[in-house]
């Protein structure tokens, strides 16, 4: 049903949800992470560098910086990111002496991570059952007799995190194909991998075709299946600029977001003095989970209809005729199907989606706006293409304040891919890095994360090594991602925090302490400073400022290198210490081998950085028609049995990925607790339960394998009926690893059908 802006009580003894996202609460919650941490004077000043063009680029999401930077270019989450990393507390060996991993086992994420930084490498040792010093040489000799004696490249699995540089995901993906494999399973693989495979298939390019100067100009922007509140709360500024100078703003989103309601810039004076928030939404479609597939062809529908009643005056004919493939087939397609599916399938109205369309007709130019909402879906693939189908058909790609804008999460996410970290790497690209290193690359396709969790459990013996990143806690079927970590021979994570991924162990294990974003990186060559890609293709400059953690923590290219020499040995041709000492010498390597990076060392100087392109901005269509691509797609039937309904897991406000920074979601009423299911209240009836009851919850697939997690709080929320939502990572337990998107693979935890159920352990 359609909505307007209208916060609703979680239920119980909980407050009201918010009834605006920033003000006060938001520069608060800013002020009491930095506080509580230890060093909260050297993480102040560090806030005044966060994506500044002198300063770091924020560890968390890639929502692009402004040209024009302010003093204070940080939202509440950046500030919560800078805090956690730059914390004065300490991880050494005496924590791991007084902690065996079978009760750091027991420990939360949350509290896992709270105890600080890493600051020297560890080894697990099986017969104490604790992490104990290794010196890096012998670390490093490990990994090399390990890597060494696999009998097939392939047996070995690179896993990246979205918070690696261009320059160390670079490096890291030179190891695996010098090695032999294209084993490069990443964030991207969980996320957006979804919307590269759409977009590639639709206009020749996996990326977003919008900068952050098209919300400038865009009449319409619809922000369908994504939560910019909590998730990227640096675009409530380009929404609020873009609602106060008249433009319209469309959310499509199962919840009811305070984020995508009004908005308070915490940075405005007048607005934070007088409490007034800007309206956000001038529309808000609360479709079913799943159901946007079946909402957008019914906005396609109806435009193709009033086309049909009005020639010549919706649709962009020219535009069609002289870049689209497919359209009649597509059209006919669209015309014949029935409402009452639109509607059933959709959860929304007839008459709410010609709402939309109405919308969309009226508008110039529009900018659709997606995230996981979108992607986590067995059909997200052709979910993602009747996006396009709809901007295709009045002509809003290659437009100015126009296009698609998938918002990617981690901040340099994009960029590793752009870098070759992917499973399925283009000839193109394997043919320079060949030229360029002297060596054959492996052409066979490698293992993305679910095909790696698979080959990890069913054969024993694989090396498994993570740059960042948390892998047991952000995969799903999360009881089956630990029993495949467990068959590995070795597993080595390079991280800055302890986290859940080091209490799940291979045969041996590495716990590789690395330099974080904030910090200093200094080699014999001097300060070195890295490089990010955003989520519109703006690739800048990141250098940190604050000392190390320890003197004793290695960035990640020189872990990489370290690796490599213990690989290849000292006759190997590439120079992996001489590049790990001088990343410029990794960026002239990147100049050559990827195109759009010319002259990358002397771009990167430019304040703001450079604008790598993209091909579907400038209107050419490197698909394999040569035009953009029109494709029908059927309604998938997503009927559930009358006990189930359908859940989908998201973060709270005090969350990024898998890091907890708190246990309150502000934003949806939730104090001091994390196993919360979202359930619409009638359902909770239905079911013989209120907000508040304990509940077990239980996971449907065909397989058969018993998936249950129990004594949840139920708590009643402004959802569509037999709609449920919870917490990631403590839902990941109740997703199928054989339950993935078609074609791109990715875990489908935005549809996991379920029976909630009275708990038997209240």
């Amino acid at each position: 049903m359609s909505q307007q802006p209208n916060p609703t009580s979680t239920g119980g003894d909980k407050p009201s949800t918010a009834k605006a996202a920033g003000g006060w609460p938001a520069l608060g919650s800013s002020i009491k992470h930095t506080l509580k941490q230890a060093g909260s004077l050297q993480i102040a000043r560090s806030l005044l560098k966060v994506n500044q063009p002198e300063g770091f680029d924020c560890p968390g999401c890639a929502w692009p910086d402004p040209q024009d930077t302010s003093a204070f270019e940080f939202c509440e989450n950046g500030a919560k990111a800078v805090a956690w990393e730059a914390t004065r507390n300490r991880v050494t060996a005496a924590f791991f002496e007084q902690h065996p991993v079978c009760d750091l086992r027991q420990r939360s994420g949350h509290w896992l991570e709270s105890q600080g930084r890493l600051v020297e490498p560890m080894r697990y040792d099986r017969v104490s059952d604790r992490y104990k010093p290794s010196a890096w040489g012998d670390a490093f000799a490990l990994i090399g007799k390990r890597l060494r004696a696999i009998d097939n490249p392939d047996r070995a699995v690179f896993y990246t995190s979205g918070r690696t540089s261009n320059e160390a995901a670079f490096l890291y993906q030179l190891l695996g194909r010098r090695l032999g494999t294209n084993n490069f399973p990443d964030c991207s693989n969980l996320c957006h991998e979804s919307s590269g495979v759409a977009l590639t298939e639709a206009i020749g390019v996996g990326k977003g075709t919008v900068t952050l100067e098209d919300f400038d100009h865009a009449d319409l922007i619809i922000v369908i299946g994504q939560n910019p509140g909590t998730n990227h709360p640096r675009m409530l500024t380009e929404l609020q600029k873009a609602a106060k100078r008249g433009a319209k703003i469309v959310s499509v989103n199962p919840m009811l977001e305070p984020g995508l309601m009004a908005f308070t810039h915490p940075q405005h004076a007048g607005a934070m003095l007088t409490g007034k928030a800007t309206p956000i939404s001038s529309r808000y479609l609360q479709a079913l989970i799943g159901g946007d597939l079946a909402a957008l062809k019914g906005v396609c529908k109806h435009v193709l209809d009033a086309e049909a009643e009005a020639p010549g005056t919706v649709l962009d004919h020219k535009f069609i005729r002289e870049h689209t493939r497919g359209f009649d087939a597509f059209a006919d397609n669209v015309r014949l199907t029935d409402w009452a599916l639109i509607e059933e399938q959709s959860g929304l109205s007839k008459q709410d989606l010609a709402g939309l369309a109405d919308d969309y007709i009226a508008s110039k130019r529009v900018i659709v706006c997606w995230a996981m909402g979108l992607t986590q879906h067995k059909h997200a693939v052709p979910t993602i293409r009747m996006i396009v189908n709809l901007l295709l058909l009045r002509g809003n790609l290659g437009r100015a304040g126009a296009g698609a804008c998938p918002v990617r999460g981690h901040s340099n996410v994009q960029g590793d891919r752009t870098m070759g970290i992917t499973e399925k790497p283009g000839e193109a690209f394997l043919s320079k890095l060949g030229e360029v290193f002297s060596f054959t690359p492996p052409t066979r396709h490698g293992m993305g994360v679910v095909h790696a969790i698979e080959a990890m459990l069913q054969t024993p013996g694989h090396v498994f090594i993570a740059m960042g990143g948390n892998f047991a806690a952000a995969t799903p079927d999360t009881d089956r991602t630990a029993r495949a970590l467990e068959n590995c021979r070795l597993t080595v994570q390079v991280s800055t925090k302890l986290n859940r991924s080091h209490t799940v162990v291979g045969e041996d294990a590495l716990i590789l302490p690395c330099l974080g974003r904030t910090e200093r990186d200094v080699t014999s060559c001097g300060p070195q400073r890295v490089s990010v890609e955003d989520s519109m293709s703006m690739v800048h400059a990141s250098e940190g400022r604050n000392p190390p953690a320890s003197e004793t923590l290695r960035s990640e290219p020189a872990i990489i290198a370290g690796i490599a020499d213990a690989v290849f040995g000292g006759g190997d041709p590439i120079d992996w210490q001489q590049h790990a000492g001088d990343y410029s010498l990794i960026r002239d390597a990147i100049e050559r081998v990827i195109p759009g990076f010319e002259r990358f060392n002397e771009r990167i100087e430019e304040p703001g950085g450079f604008y790598l392109g993209n091909s579907a901005r400038d209107r050419a269509w490197t698909t394999a028609s040569g035009r953009a691509q029109f494709v029908a797609a059927e309604i998938p039937d997503l009927t559930l049995p009358a006990d189930q309904v359908r859940l989908m897991t998201l973060r709270s406000h005090d969350q990024y990925n898998t890091t907890v920074y708190g246990l309150n979601d502000r934003y949806r009423g939730v104090k001091g607790r994390r196993d919360i299911v979202f359930v619409n209240q009638d359902d909770l009836a239905e079911r013989g339960l209120v907000s508040g009851d304990r509940v077990d919850i239980e996971s449907h697939y065909a397989d058969g394998v018993p998936r249950r997690v129990e004594g949840f709080e139920a708590v009643a929320y402004a959802l569509p009926r037999g709609c449920a939502a919870g917490y990631f990572p403590e839902l990941n337990p109740l997703v199928s690893l054989a339950s993935r998107a078609d074609r791109s693979h990715t875990p489908t935890s935005k549809f996991i059908p379920v029976t909630i159920t009275r708990s038997r352990t209240a």
